[in-house]
């Protein structure tokens, strides 16, 4: 297939990488394993009763949890022994000596809930139960020898509420799902005081118990609102409500509603953003600080008495801080440090005394001292007048007095977030990173459909998919043009899920706009997409078909048929790679497949790089590298920037290439003494 690419093309490649190696050659080439490895240490946290501190960390190459005294480190030690996926989400219960930890199969996100004590090192299974998603509602120190979980095991598409026993893993029945509940929301005293269902308008009803075993409504959420409205949670005492809200007005603020009144009181609002993360106490549950996140993260404080603790925790850096974990006497807080040019550094916070600030881990050593860039945020103008908050990351070499503003353009890649309904944000990213060392500049854009900007930019986006969601993104590259960023004939366009989505519209719809494109799970049939999601994503089906297209009438089928990337495949005439993961159950296999055959039946070009123990996106480090690995050589025969030689990244993935080897400089070699390892 190489073959294909045009002379010319390969010829102005190559031009364009002398130059750049030239310019960058004083760069350090940071390696793939120090980016894309498994980090040192990550999610630290403590124990509620501060007896311990736990972290994930590799053991034989594998993430699992460790758990060391919190006044003794020198004596961690790993207390699960997963040697596939390895182990990523897991929590403290307030039982003592016990954590949580959640765990999926291959990718295929049925995730299982399981209960480890640290005295006798055993584990339990709490959702024992095949194709069954577990939920986890509710964890109490009211009630700390059981926890709340929504498991589908006898409906896939509902999950029923269990109270669930942490020492024996028995389960009693708290409400069977039969109303086609999408949630139910309770205190710390594991009461259900509310319910959401969604309605048929897509919007949604707010019911609360009728004291007779049935439900009685109270509140609804509109349509317009759905995406940005939401219940919280309760304070211990179960007496204020927390609830984020956007009706009747339009970025979403942060209320307090007295549960017995239903008396209502502002607590925090921005003109910019919706409101975002919050800190609460650990005992009485009262929100004690919110954070907006318009360019940059912002935290508020709402109690007097933790402004001192945030300001000696922002006075460790220009980055961002976060709290991770507070002991239940709030005597301790673990804390985390980033900056765009900073992996996460973990820090312990003695609030006691004079407040002693004890720097813990660095998520990624490795890359201490290496040449990482800043992040400037940007505000580019649409062409209808929206205002896209987006993120420029510029190589070294191009920004040489580091002031966010490029010397000279060079090749660019658009970097698109998945969702579509998430953003991007200000922070230490390995992908960014990555691109910028290899000569890149990269551009992340929060398109209209964005989440975190008020209701009216998110609505905005409705049934646009391939439309102004995409006009967005080319307005974007317009403004780096513009900027002298880069060349209109050097731009690439990569991401993931949506991203990938956005990736093949950009080669199908806009042709000319993009040197080459990069999908990564993403889907290529809006029709078939609709069609095979999730079952227990039947709560959410409305929204798709509001905001994507009704796959249900015939003038919905059509819009899908028109937006979708395959309809358009006759278009492609720039270099492709699409990766996939086959336990995906949210973008299927089927969606890669497809547009690969029909690319081959036409004799288009294509890479397609497939992993037989990935789901929706790649969680294994050795597949992540894989992967990266052949982007890298993609993306330096298409943009001409540094290339890794693959070397031995493929070593312990289970990467295939079922077409397309001959697409990437050195893959079809690397590929001949590969030995698949397949882990689920």
């Amino acid at each position: 297939m190489s073959k294909r690419i045009p002379v010319l093309f390969t010829a102005l490649s190559l031009a364009v990488g002398a130059m750049l190696s030239a310019h960058a050659a004083e760069v350090e080439l940071i390696p793939r394993e120090a980016l894309f490895g498994n980090p040192e240490r990550a999610n630290v946290q403590i124990s509620p009763d501060g007896k311990y501190l736990s972290w994930t960390a590799p053991v034989n190459g594998v993430m699992n949890v460790w758990v060391a005294p919190a006044d003794d480190l020198s004596k961690a030690r790993a207390v699960t022994d997963d040697a596939a996926r390895g182990i990523r989400q897991y929590f403290w219960s307030y039982r003592p000596d016990t954590l949580l930890y959640l765990r999926d199969s291959g990718g295929d996100e049925n995730f299982h809930l399981y209960a480890l004590d640290l005295k006798s090192d055993s584990k339990r299974d709490l959702t024992p139960f095949p194709k069954t998603r577990a939920a986890v509602n509710g964890v109490s120190h009211l009630h700390p020898d059981s926890v709340l979980v929504g498991m589908n095991d006898r409906d896939a598409k509902w999950h029923d509420l269990y109270r669930v026993d942490l020492a024996s893993g028995a389960r009693t029945l708290v409400e069977k799902n039969t109303q086609d509940i999408a949630g139910y929301l309770t205190d710390a005293d594991y009461q259900v005081r509310m319910a959401q269902k969604s309605r048929p308008d897509g919007g949604s009803d707010l019911l609360k118990p009728d004291g007779k075993g049935g439900w009685s409504k109270f509140d609804e959420i509109p349509f317009a609102d759905s995406l940005t409205t939401s219940p919280g949670g309760y304070t211990t005492d179960g007496k204020t409500l927390y609830f984020t809200d956007s009706r009747g007005r339009d970025t979403a603020a942060l209320y307090a509603i007295d549960a017995a009144s239903g008396n209502k009181r502002l607590l925090l609002e921005d003109a910019r953003a919706d409101v975002g993360e919050v800190i609460a106490d650990p005992k009485t549950g009262e929100i004690d600080a919110v954070s907006v996140n318009y360019l940059r993260d912002e935290w508020k404080v709402l109690d007097p008495s933790i402004v001192d603790d945030l300001a000696k925790l922002k006075a460790i850096g220009p980055g961002d801080v976060f709290v991770t974990a507070r002991t239940l006497d709030d005597r301790t807080w673990i804390a985390g440090y980033a900056a765009a040019e900073s992996p996460v550094v973990y820090y312990h916070y003695d609030r006691t005394g004079d407040g002693k600030l004890t720097k813990l881990f660095a998520a990624r050593p490795a890359l201490e001292g290496k040449p990482l860039v800043p992040m400037w945020p940007q505000e580019i103008k649409s062409r209808d007048g929206l205002t896209l908050v987006s993120y420029l990351s510029l190589p070294k070499s191009a920004d040489v007095d580091n002031d966010g503003r490029a010397d000279k353009p060079v090749p660019m890649v658009l970097l698109v977030h998945g969702g579509p309904w998430g953003r991007d944000g200000y922070g230490y990213g390995g992908l960014t990173q990555w691109l910028a060392n290899r000569g890149y500049a990269v551009l992340q854009v929060n398109f209209r459909g964005s989440t975190g900007f008020g209701k009216a930019f998110t609505n905005k986006a409705d049934l646009e998919w391939a439309g102004k969601m995409h006009d967005d993104l080319i307005d974007a590259v317009n403004w780096a043009v513009e900027q002298k960023v880069t060349t209109k004939d050097e731009v690439a366009i990569m991401g993931g899920s949506y991203g990938g989505y956005a990736t093949l519209v950009g080669v199908t719809f806009t042709p000319d706009t993009f040197k080459c494109g990069v999908d990564i799970v993403g889907p290529s049939n809006l029709n078939t997409l609709l069609s095979t999601i999730p079952p227990y994503w039947a709560s959410f089906f409305e929204q798709f078909a509001r905001r994507v297209g009704d796959p249900r009438t015939p003038e919905g089928k059509q819009l899908l048929a028109e937006r979708s990337p395959l309809t358009h495949v006759d278009a492609i005439k720039k270099p492709l790679l699409i990766a996939q993961g086959a336990n995906d159950p949210r973008v299927k296999q089927a969606e890669a497949d497809q547009i690969v055959k029909a690319m081959q039946a036409k004799n288009i070009p294509v890479t397609y790089v497939l992993f037989p123990d990935e789901g929706h996106g790649f969680q294994r480090p050795e597949n992540s590298k894989a992967f990266n690995a052949v982007t890298e050589g993609f993306l330096g025969q298409c943009l001409g920037g540094r290339v890794q030689p693959i070397g031995g990244d493929f070593a312990g993935s289970s990467i295939g290439v079922p077409t397309g080897a001959d697409g990437v400089p050195g893959l079809a070699e690397a590929l001949k003494t590969h030995k698949v390892e397949a882990r689920n």
